[in-house]
Formats: structure tokens, sequence, C-alpha cells
């Protein structure tokens, strides 16, 4: 065989057979360094109950990781090949004048990012912990499924995800309902007529929220509110979490006025006082 290579030179980065060498090896390192990163942190996170390991910090700096390392190829590969050495030479020495461009082009992502690391930081609340948020579809409550560099996404009790930009969920108030205490209490407000027996009436919410299996905990049936219009009283039940608080709340409704109008207890209105100015 008398073909021989001896006008290419794949060792020599100068040379273009060279450059798409060298380009293909740190390529090739990049995407198996970044491989193993990921295998890593799915296996220490498979552990992470026996091991007590943050899910949401490590899933999060797992893919910062993953984007300094591809930069960095680049970088390294600029400065390597001859002809982009010029391009990674100003790249390293005008790095100002990058980011204030780069800033100015890309607002949005970069204020996700930074934002993304500051709730990595104070740490507001996990990936699994259920939340409230104010989106433009009204309010909605779900689980956290991820934080990632730019985005959270929340799933919420219908199936749905609801992905907010980390800008704003830095920035909007949100309700946290699991740290510490996944607990929700059930409230629902009855109102009675004057004439109705109080003790009756109490007696009857008490016995309701007492035979539910969703009610954890009975909190109380005070009188919460007295008027011209009748007596409030307010049955409050603790729950497992604020999703079964809901469907409890729908099972008590439906038991009082069936049990209300058995008994001939009469349910009014509050009175609304309209004031003319």
């Amino acid at each position: 065989m008398i073909f021989q290579f001896k006008n290419i030179n794949i060792i020599n980065p100068a040379t273009f057979e060279g450059a798409v060498f060298y380009g293909v090896i740190l390529l090739a390192c990049a995407v198996l360094i970044n491989r193993m990163l990921r295998l890593g942190v799915e296996r220490a996170l498979a552990r992470g109950s026996r091991l007590h390991i943050d899910r949401t910090r490590v899933k999060f700096i797992s893919q910062l990781i993953q984007m300094i390392i591809y930069i960095v190829v680049f970088f390294i590969y600029a400065r390597l090949i001859p002809a982009l050495s010029n391009l990674g030479n100003a790249g390293l020495a005008s790095v100002g004048v990058l980011s204030v461009v780069a800033g100015l082009a890309a607002q949005s992502t970069l204020g996700n990012l930074i934002s993304g690391i500051s709730l990595l930081l104070y740490r507001p609340f996990n990936v699994g912990d259920r939340l409230q948020i104010q989106a433009p579809t009204g309010l909605e409550t779900g689980e956290i499924e991820s934080l990632s560099l730019g985005y959270t996404i929340i799933k919420t009790d219908d199936n749905r995800r609801v992905v907010v930009p980390n800008s704003l969920m830095a920035s909007q108030t949100t309700i946290n309902l699991t740290r510490d205490d996944a607990r929700s209490i059930c409230s629902v407000a009855v109102v009675i007529s004057l004439e109705a027996d109080l003790d009756q009436a109490r007696a009857i919410l008490l016995d309701i929220v007492a035979h539910n299996p969703k009610a954890q905990k009975v909190d109380g049936c005070p009188v919460t509110h007295l008027d011209g219009s009748g007596v409030e009283l307010t049955l409050a039940a603790w729950c497992e979490n604020s999703l079964v608080a809901g469907d409890l709340k729908c099972d008590l409704l439906e038991a009082i006025k069936r049990r209300f109008d058995a008994a001939g207890i009469k349910m009014t209105r509050p009175r609304r006082i309209i004031s003319a100015k």
C-alpha cells in the first residue's frame, strides 16, 4: 500500500485536520466528563435518603458545572488552535466588555440564572415541597418537580406543569405548604339564625367532623361572630395536608346541609352593611 499521510498532520493544531482532531478530542472529553458527573449525581441521589443529600442543591450545582465545563473546553480549544488564538486572547482580555454586551443581550436569561443561584443559597423551597404561587391562571398549588438553571417547574394537583422563570420565583410571594409541618387546617364557617339552638348546632358540627377519617384532630367550634343576622360558628380541624383539607371542606359542607335540614336548624347569611357616601 503506497498511500501515505505525509501531507496530513493531525497532531499539528495549525492544520485544518489538526483543528478538527483536537476539536473532536476536547468535545469527547467534555461529554465524557459530564456523563460521569450525571451518573455520579444519579447514584448520589439514589442514596440520598441514607446520606441526607439536598436533592435541589445537587441537581442545580450539577447543571451549573456541566455548563462551565463546556465553556472551559471552548476557551481551551480557542487557545490551542492558532487560527482561534486571537479570539481566545480577545475573550480573556475584554471579558468586561463582553459581559456588558452579553448582559444587555440576555438580561432575562442571566437574570433567571442569578435568581436560580439565589434560590439555591437562600433555599425558600426544595424539590418535592408543595407551594402556592400566583400565576396568570390564578392561584396555583402544586409540588416542585425541578429547579433548573433558568426555570422552576411545578406539578399541580391536576397533573399540569407550571413553568415559572427563576427571576419571578425569587421576586414573588410564595406560600410553602411543606416546610417543617405539612399539616393544614380546614375551617368551615356556618351562620345559624338567632332562634336556632346553639348547643345542638355545635354538637352536630363536632359529630360530623369526628366521624370523617380525613380529619386528624378537631381544633374546636367557637362562636366567631354575632350580630342581628345570626350566630357564626367556625368549625376547624387539622388534616394531613392542604389537598386533604380541600376535600374535607367539601365533605363537611354537604354533611352540614343534610344534618341541619334534618334537625330543623335554619342557616342565614351574614348581614351586609352598605353605607352611602
